[in-house]
């Protein structure tokens, strides 16, 4: 087995810096952002912020998510990722901390999804999840994220379905394919893409 690749800020903008990421034309979506937020502990390893969205939400209830939402008027995909942090998580990141972005991601549910890639570093506080946003919040390590997704065929569908292993539950599309591509050009320098995964019928709910 090979070791895990080593997270540093300066690895994460070698990597992003040699990836050309793909931008969707919004073609009557809505423009939304998610943030990559990676933290670092007393001891200096990150870790990845993950939620879980309560049950009685109106959109994508109970799902694996990544922190963010709708871009709002006037504001630009980082922004959005940034304020979104906040208001789910009670993370404060600076502008700066925002390192580059991937592949812009078209869901199901009418979005188009641009992820930006956020190094947080040491939290200035704990972690304060907004309730009504956020059931559980999980801190996903390296090793974690250096998971190997697995793929299905799906009847009918040219799309393989990706499952992304995590604490014995398994991830889909969208969130499943985000962090299979921050996984594979951030910790690994793959230029892959992420654009041909089947999403389930409960990803447009």
């Amino acid at each position: 087995m090979e070791p895990v690749p080593t997270l540093t800020r300066e690895s994460c903008v070698a990597a992003l810096a040699a990836f050309e990421p793909r931008a969707a034309d919004l073609a009557g979506h809505r423009h939304a952002a998610v943030a990559l937020a990676v933290v670092t502990s007393d001891s200096g390893s990150p870790t990845l912020l993950l939620t879980l969205r309560p049950s009685k939400m109106r959109a994508h209830p109970g799902q694996f998510a990544l922190p963010g939402g709708a871009v709002d008027a006037g504001e630009t995909a980082p922004q959005a990722a940034l304020r979104e942090l906040e208001e789910e998580l009670g993370v404060r990141a600076a502008a700066s901390g925002v390192l580059g972005r991937l592949d812009d991601f078209v869901t199901r549910s009418g979005y188009v999804i641009t992820p930006i890639v956020v190094w947080v570093g040491d939290l200035d506080a704990p972690l304060a999840p907004n309730p009504d946003e956020v059931a559980l919040v999980f801190e996903v390590t390296t090793a974690e994220l250096d998971r190997e997704p697995r793929f299905h065929a799906i009847a009918g569908s040219p799309e393989p379905l990706i499952q992304w292993p995590f604490r014995g539950e398994h991830l889909f599309a969208p969130t499943a394919a985000i962090l299979h591509q921050f996984r594979e050009v951030v910790l690994h320098g793959r230029p892959t893409r992420v654009d041909g995964f089947h999403q389930p019928d409960f990803a447009a709910r």
